[in-house]
């Protein structure tokens, strides 16, 4: 079986930038170790930049998100029992983010691919990636006890943090980044209206906590727990009375609570891994790179992953040049590191961290009376909160 690139992930990353080259006439198979039902069984973030959002209408799968996504055009921070509005649109010239969750945009990518008859292996065993730093490379894999072997050109690595394809550069050609925080994110998803109309970032001194939304019916919520804790310790109960303690007065009186559709623990971590080009493979998203969800910059560092990297093949297929992919490792860990600085910043300036001291908390209190009385410091905030540009600094 031959491809011209072979895609090893079904996630987002993987299916979006199967739908980009489809729509410029280049083959790609997709790869993918899990069950399609297992895909979509996954509760990701749902913030979505406008370049993101842009990309998903370049691949012609954004109906939906225009119908159904919520467009928020601000967001919250309390802290000291204060709500502080962080003005996106009047801070940076009338930019704004889409409420969507990733599992939408995997679903309509899903739906978009099989209406075309688009080959996607799910379930694949004993994936492995092959002659990557060669001319030929190869992916070989088994379906239903099956032995494949896919020829092509090129291999795109979209299957995360745990996937092969990282896992099958030598050791000594790569460079591995990371920051693991002491702290998870306890996440509850409930069909109850959200409590306020924009998301909620909140600096409590019991920890943080997050109100989120996936639709104007479906809430997400989080707190932040020691990585000791497990899910099991936490009924919706517990869970709602925790989260009353961290809110506002206000935000208390619009709690609407409910049964958990899902609830999970996720732990913190910042990785970057470089470079992200491996002869004729590459990178693109979880595979290459890991941020806090702090800044909701996860799913919007991917999809200009998979930017760069379908309009550098697209490049190559079409027009015969090669200076996309010379540079796409480069293009790309500009921006990635970028998004990491502002996760990481965000998460230090919202979370407690008591092993740190006492220091670390009037320094955190100095920056916050700073930010919160300075139109330079919120403009920060909602620069990098919407997403900078794909060229900015370029």
């Amino acid at each position: 079986m031959r491809t011209q690139v072979a895609i090893i992930g079904a996630g987002p990353s993987g299916l979006l930038l199967g739908q980009l080259l489809f729509k410029a006439g280049i083959d790609a198979v997709i790869v993918e170790r899990q069950s399609a039902q297992h895909v979509l069984s996954r509760i990701r973030a749902g913030i979505l930049e406008q370049v993101t959002a842009d990309l998903l209408d370049e691949a012609g799968v954004g109906r939906r998100m225009h119908e159904e996504g919520l467009v928020h055009t601000g967001f919250d921070l309390l802290w000291h029992d204060q709500r502080n509005r962080i003005d996106l649109g009047r801070l940076t010239g009338g930019s704004k983010v889409i409420c969507y969750g990733q599992t939408e945009v995997t679903r309509d990518l899903m739906q978009a691919r099989g209406a075309a008859g688009l080959k996607t292996f799910y379930s694949a065993a004993n994936v492995a990636v092959h002659d990557f730093d060669t001319a030929q490379p190869r992916v070989s894999f088994e379906v239903d006890g099956v032995a494949q072997t896919l020829e092509c050109d090129f291999i795109a690595g979209c299957d995360g943090f745990h996937g092969v394809c990282r896992a099958s550069v030598p050791r000594a050609a790569v460079r591995e980044f990371e920051r693991v925080y002491p702290f998870g994110w306890l996440g509850l998803l409930s069909d109850t209206p959200p409590v306020h109309h924009e998301l909620i970032y909140i600096n409590s001194r019991r920890g943080f906590a997050l109100c989120s939304q996936r639709s104007l019916t479906r809430s997400r919520y989080y707190l932040q727990v020691p990585l000791s804790d497990k899910v099991e310790q936490w009924s919706d109960e517990a869970f709602w009375d925790e989260l009353r303690l961290r809110l506002d007065e206000p935000a208390r009186e619009r709690l609407v609570t409910g049964p958990s559709l899902e609830k999970s623990i996720a732990p913190l971590r910042s990785f970057v891994t470089e470079p992200l080009r491996f002869g004729r493979m590459f990178l693109a998203g979880d595979a290459g790179h890991i941020v806090p969800p702090t800044g909701a910059k996860g799913l919007n560092l991917a999809a200009s992953d998979v930017k760069y990297l379908s309009s550098a093949l697209i490049e190559y297929y079409v027009e015969h040049a090669s200076a996309g992919i010379d540079t796409y490792s480069e293009r790309c860990l500009r921006r990635i590191w970028r998004g990491e600085r502002f996760s990481w910043w965000f998460t230090q300036l919202m979370h407690q961290f008591p092993e740190q001291g006492e220091i670390h908390a009037r320094f955190q209190q100095a920056e916050l009376e700073y930010l919160l009385h300075s139109e330079a410091g919120q403009r920060t905030i909602a620069e990098n909160y919407v997403g900078l540009p794909l060229d900015f600094g370029a």
